[in-house]
């Protein structure tokens, strides 16, 4: 069984949920301090030819949890989905896809920022057909202040024994693999490079929401993207 964590990133690209093709159990890292400038509450679209950042707008201190994040605006779904329509209403798979995209934000209405990340990760799973169990580090019994390598193994024995922890790629610089191999827990790390697709401007412009493969190629599109072969993760 392989287990996946990462924090419930904002309508994240496509190497995320390829990350979740490979994983039996994804643990949404969402007790750990938020980061400013991250991609935990932005992501970028293509507006008008040119990366634009999509931002969910948070109120937030120094160190505060993810879960705990309180929201700057309450209608910055509407918001979204305004920007979405502009930007890619004459994308070819646009009038095929926005229906569902566009009750997805309409039901994030008064959700904190990880509950509506993790609804918009949920919902897409169920959409492209991924079949794999979430579970949430804020609702699993661990130790206090764990470091890094510490926190992961906690979590991927919570899960169960002997299994494989499924590792971003950047894992590589900072991991002890030693203290995974010595918790009995095999160390893997994904790899992704997405497949140029067809879009408003070229060159191709990777790294950018699934969103916007979605409405260039479709649902059955980004779902063949997102099961492309492993090469180097962002």
């Amino acid at each position: 069984m392989i287990v996946a964590i990462h924090q419930p990133n904002y309508a994240p690209w496509l190497g995320y949920f390829h990350k979740i093709v490979k994983s039996d159990v994804f643990i949404f890292l969402d007790d750990v301090a938020f980061s400013k400038g991250s991609v935990i509450n932005r992501v970028k679209i293509l507006d008008n030819g040119q990366a634009s950042w999509l931002t969910v707008p948070a109120k937030v201190k120094l160190g505060t949890p993810i879960n705990q994040v309180m929201l700057g605006q309450t209608d910055w779904p509407v918001r979204h989905l305004s920007k979405l329509r502009n930007a890619y209403q004459t994308a070819p798979f646009f009038s095929e896809c926005w229906s569902e995209i566009e009750a997805l934000y309409i039901s994030l209405d008064g959700l904190s920022m990880r509950d509506a990340n993790e609804a918009i990760i949920r919902k897409l799973c169920v959409i492209l057909g991924l079949n794999v169990e979430f579970l949430r580090s804020s609702e699993i019994p661990k130790s206090d202040d764990l470091a890094s390598d510490d926190l992961l193994i906690e979590l991927v024995s919570h899960v169960g024994p002997g299994l494989t922890y499924l590792s971003g790629a950047g894992g590589r610089k900072y991991q002890s693999e030693d203290k995974f191999r010595t918790a009995g827990i095999e160390l893997e790390y994904a790899g992704f490079s997405p497949a140029a697709y067809p879009q408003s401007i070229e060159p191709f412009t990777p790294g950018l929401s699934i969103l916007d493969a979605v409405f260039n190629v479709g649902w059955s599109g980004a779902s063949k993207l997102i099961g492309t072969s492993d090469l180097s993760e962002q």
